[in-house]
C-alpha cells in the first residue's frame, strides 16, 4: 500500500493527478470539432458558396435542407454541387430542396459548396441550411461503438484517442504548409532582392548616361 501511494506522490500527488486528468479533459473535448451549421441566404440569381480548408485523408459529411418563406406555398427547389480544390466535381444535384453528400478528401486545399436557386425558382426568397460536418464530428460513433462491442468509458477513450491522432495530424499538416510558405517566403525575398540590385544597377548606368550626356552637351555650348 505504501509503494502504491508513493507512486502517486501521496494523497495530494493522487487528487493533482485527477485534476491534471479532468483539465486536459476539458481542453481536448473544447478543442474546435469541425462540426457546424450554416445558413445561407440565397441570392435571387446566381448562387452562394461556403469553403473549408482541409488536408488530406479527411472525412467530410454534409446535410442540406432548404428553407422557404412561411407565406410561400411554392417551395424552392435549389442546385448543388461540391468541387475538390482542382476543380473535380464530388457532389452535383438538381431540383432537390434537401440532400446529403460526403467523401474522403484525397488532396489539400480548399473545398467548395455552392448553392442556388434553380432556373424556374429564381427571382424568389429562400435560405439553405447546411450542418457541416469534417474529421471527428463526422464518424458515426455509434456504429463504431456497436463494431467494437465498447460503450462507456471505453467509447470515450475512443473518442479520445480519435481527437488526439486528428491534433496530431493538424499539426503535421500544419508543419508541412509552414515549409512550403518558408519555401516560397525565400524564393520571393530571392526575387525581390535580385530585382533590387537589377534596378540599382540600371539607375546608376541612367545616372551615368544623363551625366556624360549633359558633359557633352555644356561642352557643345563651351559652358565647361
Amino acid at each position: 500500500m505504501a509503494a502504491s501511494i508513493t507512486d502517486f506522490g501521496g494523497g495530494g500527488g493522487i487528487v493533482k493527478w485527477c485534476c491534471w486528468l479532468v483539465a486536459a479533459l476539458i481542453v481536448i473535448f473544447s478543442l474546435p470539432d469541425g462540426c457546424g451549421a450554416i445558413w445561407l441566404n440565397l441570392p435571387k440569381s446566381g448562387s452562394k458558396c461556403v469553403s473549408e480548408d482541409l488536408h488530406n485523408n479527411v472525412v467530410v459529411l454534409a446535410d442540406y435542407t432548404v428553407i422557404a418563406d412561411e407565406q410561400s406555398h411554392d417551395h424552392p427547389t435549389i442546385s448543388a454541387k461540391v468541387t475538390s480544390p482542382f476543380g473535380n466535381t464530388l457532389h452535383h444535384q438538381e431540383n432537390v430542396t434537401h440532400g446529403q453528400f460526403a467523401f474522403t478528401t484525397s488532396e489539400a486545399g480548399n473545398y467548395l459548396a455552392c448553392f442556388g436557386l434553380d432556373t424556374h425558382h429564381q427571382g424568389k426568397e429562400a435560405s439553405v441550411n447546411v450542418d457541416w460536418r469534417t474529421g471527428i464530428a463526422a464518424r458515426d460513433w455509434e456504429s463504431v461503438a456497436k463494431k467494437e462491442k465498447i460503450e462507456g468509458v471505453e467509447l470515450e477513450l475512443r473518442k479520445l484517442e480519435w481527437v488526439v491522432e486528428a491534433i496530431h495530424e493538424n499539426l503535421l499538416y500544419l508543419k508541412v504548409r509552414e515549409a512550403e510558405m518558408r519555401t516560397v517566403s525565400e524564393t520571393t525575398n530571392g526575387r525581390v532582392a535580385r530585382f533590387s540590385i537589377m534596378s540599382l544597377g540600371v539607375c546608376i548606368v541612367v545616372s551615368a548616361l544623363q551625366l556624360w550626356h549633359l558633359k557633352g552637351f555644356f561642352q557643345k555650348k563651351k559652358l565647361i
